[in-house]
């Protein structure tokens, strides 16, 4: 199968890219580059990682621009082409709430979650205009695993900690993190999910996530005990109060209709494979 990637150099796209090659697929990068296109025609499946992913971004023009335009644009090429269409969408659209099924309610709470909200919904009225073109959009929650340094202060706590522990002997987490709970899916069964979902004819937009919620006291704990590091708490910075999720899980119903999988716990990644 020729599979093109764009976001190829990002996180997941890293990841995923190797993953496909190691299965044997001829596999093709793309970047964004303003006003160009892939030619969507020479491939069997697109699947559509590159986006501006900060959180903090402010620039809502350039946001709309990558992350909605770009995906438009580029989601009625592989329509018109007959091409099948795998798209990252994020779990930053459900906002501050406990109820996380992919019809639930949406309250996006920054620019990049907006633009991710905006995309599905244009999303749901072309599967109902092409009904039998395959469209899958894979919610990301809080992915994490290998190849995310370079993201930096947007990295997963989790690669955080661990970097923080190795080089300072201390893993810094906010005040009240006991209350903050996220559903944190490793990347490598991120890949698997891209890959099984791959093979199923089937549209629609489904949460890819473990349905456990850890909190970042406990990863921290974890990561303290494994590196003998000193857990250290400091404030909330304020430009993050007012678009933090206290708490995310994933309702992964309608995923598992379609996929079997095993998910790698947090501890056993810590433990095992993250040296």
């Amino acid at each position: 199968m020729k599979i093109l990637i764009t976001g190829h150099n990002g996180f997941i796209g890293q990841n995923l890219f190797k993953h496909f090659m190691h299965k044997g697929h001829t596999v093709e990068g793309y970047e964004y580059v303003a006003g160009k296109f892939p030619d969507t025609v020479k491939y069997d499946q697109v699947i559509h990682l590159g986006a501006i992913s900060s959180t903090v971004e402010t620039n809502v023009e350039k946001i709309m621009l990558q992350n909605y335009d770009f995906s438009m644009q580029l989601i009625k090429k592989c329509i018109n082409a007959g091409v099948p269409f795998q798209y990252a969408s994020s779990a930053s659209v459900y906002g501050n709430t406990d109820n996380f099924c992919e019809s639930s309610a949406k309250n996006p709470n920054s620019a990049y979650a907006w633009s991710k909200y905006l995309f599905d919904r244009e999303v749901e009225t072309l599967l109902k205009i092409h009904p039998k073109t395959i469209i899958q959009g894979l919610r990301y929650f809080n992915v994490y695993g290998p190849g995310e340094t370079h993201k930096q202060n947007q990295a997963s706590p989790i690669s955080k900690f661990i970097l923080e522990a190795k080089t300072k002997g201390t893993v810094t987490i906010f005040e009240n993190s006991e209350n903050y709970l996220r559903d944190f899916v490793c990347v490598t069964d991120v890949c698997e999910i891209h890959d099984q979902m791959l093979h199923k004819k089937v549209s629609g937009i489904f949460n890819v996530g473990t349905s456990i919620a850890t909190s970042f006291a406990d990863i921290a704990q974890i990561i303290s005990q494994k590196y003998q590091a000193k857990i250290v708490t400091v404030p909330m910075p304020n430009m993050l109060t007012h678009q933090y999720q206290t708490y995310t899980c994933a309702d992964n119903s309608l995923l598992n209709t379609h996929v079997n999988i095993q998910f790698k716990t947090i501890k056993e990644y810590i433990e095992h494979d993250c040296n």
